[in-house]
């Protein structure tokens, strides 16, 4: 009896022997592992103004690309940024065609159902601009639920859950871009259009003569994450404790003021935008 038990032990501790160094190896298969090891972090965004968006050189400026070089330095590596189209953005982060993204992603229970995120390194807050002929009845928030107020929107944009959640009577319209959404409402084809701060502002200021802000949204805040691939805890963890860090330190704050509290960068789009 005695040797059988000595056997199974001997099993037993060969057994653990041999599934440390598997899962050892799980572990170095993480995203951030990857990150190091190659020396360069894979960013996928989309263009959402002043998230990310091309100055008169061409190169990508914003608060996520900001947000993104900050954290490859820290990292110690490279930075690599992927742009991709905003209705394909969670199926390329799950195929790895790049490693995270940074994208001025809302932080939602349908989306961490493929993925997971983040704490919050910012939140966002939701504007609107009507039409001054066409959106003459629009007075408040709650005069856009009705069937009779049509809403341009981008689509798998924040703005376009919120119109889904809040004002689910609206009638909607959707497009790829914030471009298109926008000049339907400056043609009159819609009665308004929401967007993530500052950008309908920025509209507003462009087109005094067409369009009108007649309220502000205060009914919605949404958090901002970055989004990973599932069971990446390892990485979602260098990530919190990063985010964290960058609120203590003011950083994240900071860059935040710049981008959304003022217009100052916009002297970096003037050529591009002739």
């Amino acid at each position: 009896m005695k040797n059988i038990i000595k056997v199974l032990s001997v099993f037993l501790c060969l057994a653990m022997l041999v599934s440390l160094p598997a899962n050892s190896q799980a572990r170095e298969q993480e995203t951030i592992d990857k990150i190091i090891e190659r020396g360069v972090l894979r960013v996928g965004f989309s263009s959402f103004i002043p998230w990310a968006m091309q100055n008169k050189e061409g190169e990508y400026i914003g608060f996520e690309i900001d947000v993104a070089r900050r954290l490859a330095k820290d990292l110690g590596v490279e930075l690599q940024l992927v742009p991709t189209n905003w209705d394909g953005i969670v199926p390329a982060l799950l195929s790895g065609k790049f490693d995270v993204v940074i994208g001025g992603m809302g932080a939602t229970v349908q989306r961490g159902l493929s993925v997971n995120f983040t704490v919050p390194y910012d939140y966002v807050l939701m504007q609107v601009v009507t039409h001054k002929e066409k959106g003459a009845h629009i007075k408040t928030f709650a005069d856009l639920n009705s069937k009779d107020s049509i809403i341009a929107l981008r689509t798998g944009s924040s703005a376009a859950f919120l119109a889904k959640t809040q004002i689910p009577n609206a009638s909607t319209r959707f497009f790829n871009d914030e471009a298109p959404a926008v000049e339907e409402v400056l043609s009159g084809r819609a009665h308004a259009f929401i967007s993530a701060k500052p950008l309908p502002s920025l509209v507003l200021a462009k087109n005094p003569d067409t369009l009108s802000q007649p309220f502000e949204i205060t009914t919605y805040r949404e958090p901002i994450s970055f989004a990973v691939r599932k069971n990446e805890w390892n990485t979602l963890n260098v990530f919190d404790t990063w985010i964290r860090q960058m609120h203590g330190l003011g950083w994240l704050k900071e860059r935040s003021d710049y981008w959304f509290s003022n217009t100052e960068w916009q002297k970096e789009l003037e050529t591009q935008s002739k």
